[in-house]
């Protein structure tokens, strides 16, 4: 079974307009963009794409993973709550017969938007190429394994594969996470400084047809 992607909260950032909007919620990251198409230009829309981009955890109840609801004073009936105003697939405070409710899932409760994990914590990191000198500092998830991130890295070196990966001298394995090969946190051994990001570990790649290796 395929591993699910993870993502930063910054990657999920990125995704903030009408045209690409990303949100996360509960841990996972949701792609609404062909929501927002579907809906486009119902009023309705507007408290979601104000949060695009956004975590909107805070929309729900974690233990039923529906919308938070409340008791309504007029009425007394138990009632979404959604204090940024009635957003899609929420049923009107009244019965109204123009209400269309033959959409079958909420948005909310369907996974055809869902694209992948949030990182519960992300950590940064220092690649140096050996080979050429060249560093680069990336944030990963603290749940990816090297092969995942080594995927984030190929966007700096298309050959990234080709090279051994190394921390301390000592090879890492590549279907494991940073923890799982022993590579501490920034914070577990330099921490209080606004500098602490110098402090990120760092994981040496050493081209495998490089001579030294011999």
């Amino acid at each position: 079974m395929r591993r699910p992607r993870y993502f930063t909260p910054k990657e999920v950032s990125l995704h903030n307009t009408v045209k690409d909007m990303w949100v996360s919620y509960l841990g996972k990251v949701y792609d609404l963009t062909p929501l927002l198409e579907e809906y486009k230009g119902d009023v309705l829309l507007k408290p979601i794409a104000e949060c695009a981009g956004k975590d909107i955890s805070h929309w729900f109840d974690p233990k039923t993973k529906d919308i938070l609801t409340h008791v309504d004073p007029m009425t007394g009936c138990i009632k979404y709550y959604t204090p940024r105003g009635r957003f899609i697939h929420v049923p009107p405070p009244c019965p109204r017969t123009d209400w269309a409710n033959d959409f079958g899932k909420p948005w909310w409760k369907d996974n055809r938007y869902e694209v992948g994990l949030l990182s519960a914590k992300t950590r940064w990191i220092r690649i140096i190429n050996t080979l050429t000198s060249q560093e680069q500092r990336l944030e990963v998830c603290s749940e990816e394994t090297l092969d995942e991130i080594l995927q984030r890295y190929l966007c700096y070196n298309s050959h990234a594969a080709s090279y051994t990966w190394k921390h301390n001298g000592i090879n890492l394995d590549m279907s494991k996470t940073l923890r799982e090969n022993s590579i501490p946190e920034e914070d577990e051994f330099y921490c209080g400084s606004p500098d602490c990001n110098l402090f990120s570990p760092s994981i040496c790649l050493y081209f495998n047809d490089d001579l030294t290796e011999l």
